[in-house]
């Protein structure tokens, strides 16, 4: 395979991206960062959690699961569908690896965090990486009395640093993997949800408080240069 004929095949992912980028980067516009004290509805509660959880652990997985039996509902080729499966494992074995790496040398706290130092939890978010996890939870667990219910069960499961959100770094590997396997076939609609479903993951973590925008736009880009470096094996229907 030539070199023209590689980034050939990724242009229909690569604009499936694009689009998810700039969906995302317009909603950004308008809700930028979520006031974390203010009381939460349960219906907002359950639907951000409901959208965090399907890009999350265990969540994703019941998302990857819907997406391998897509080409299989097409009646892909048994050969291609193998190939279309190696291909989206090692997109996600490189965005996880990304993931970890990149949290580990940003070191940029979560938004959460600020709102502890604001409600004299903690004397700075710096401060609160320095605690252990217990520490961590104990403090999370004081601001119960200001924060929604909803982002506490959040803020207690993700203690680790803010940049880059592995939420949005997965929905965006699901844009720009399966987003351009739609595209390829015409198949509009699905292409569509991908993208709204993406977007509304990327906004539950800024509800949530869990992420800056940054984190969100940041993944994205990180999920274009993973997704250069996946091989193109399957023939194109």
């Amino acid at each position: 395979m030539t070199l023209r004929s590689f980034f050939a095949k990724k242009i229909p992912g690569l604009i499936a991206l694009l689009l998810f980028g700039t969906l995302l980067s317009g909603v950004l516009m308008f809700y930028s960062q979520a006031n974390l004290a203010a009381p939460a509805s349960d219906v907002a509660g359950q639907f951000f959690s409901a959208l965090t959880f399907s890009a999350g652990k265990p969540g994703f997985l019941i998302t990857v699961s819907v997406l391998m039996a897509i080409p299989l509902l097409l009646k892909v080729p048994r050969q291609q569908f193998l190939k279309l499966g190696v291909q989206f494992a090692i997109l996600l074995v490189l965005s996880f690896a990304a993931k970890s790496g990149l949290k580990h040398l940003t070191e940029v706290p979560r938004p959460y965090t600020y709102e502890l130092e604001a409600l004299g939890i903690v004397s700075s978010p710096e401060d609160f990486y320095q605690l252990d996890e217990k520490g961590k939870d104990h403090a999370v667990m004081e601001a119960r009395q200001h924060v929604s219910e909803w982002r506490i069960q959040h803020w207690l499961g993700e203690t680790n640093y803010s940049l880059p959100s592995g939420h949005t770094i997965f929905v965006a590997v699901c844009v720009v993997f399966w987003g351009g396997f739609f595209l390829r076939r015409r198949h509009y609609v699905p292409a569509a949800a991908l993208i709204v479903w993406a977007t509304g993951v990327g906004v539950s973590r800024i509800w949530l408080g869990m992420h800056w925008p940054t984190d969100l736009l940041a993944s994205v880009g990180c999920a274009a240069l993973l997704y250069l470096c996946v091989p193109e094996w399957q023939s194109e229907s």
